[in-house]
């Protein structure tokens, strides 16, 4: 089965078997701003925190999810599996990266459409 997953910091949705990670679906999005670690919850680059749904989880490293992040709906991507249509925010060092590669773009968008180089230089 696949759920939806839409991504706060972004605006952007996905599709995600409940077979594979958050993080899976994710780097699915071929977003170079998105960050991936160890893959097996020891890094905590890719913790996300569930807004709205509901996950399954392998274990998570306590030095990044504490039983209080989790009961707050913190969870490693790299181990949480949808169970539902989901949408979650990135938090920490994922949110940076995604917020930053949005700004790029959106920067980026933005001159192309005026026909100006984003290049001051030139």
């Amino acid at each position: 089965m696949s759920y939806q997953v839409d991504i706060t910091n972004t605006e952007e949705r996905y599709a995600c078997a409940d077979s594979a990670t958050l993080l899976a679906g994710m780097e699915a999005l071929a977003r170079r701003g998105i960050p991936v670690g160890c893959r097996g919850g020891g890094c905590g680059v890719c913790k996300v925190r569930i807004e709205v749904g509901q996950v399954r989880t392998d274990k998570m490293s306590q030095s990044h999810i504490s039983a209080a992040d989790e009961a707050a709906g913190y969870v490693l991507a790299c181990r949480a599996y949808p169970c539902s249509d989901l949408r979650l925010s990135a938090v920490d060092k994922l949110a940076r990266c995604i917020e930053r590669s949005r700004a790029k773009a959106d920067f980026l968008q933005a001159a192309l459409a005026t026909g100006s180089h984003p290049d001051p230089n030139r």
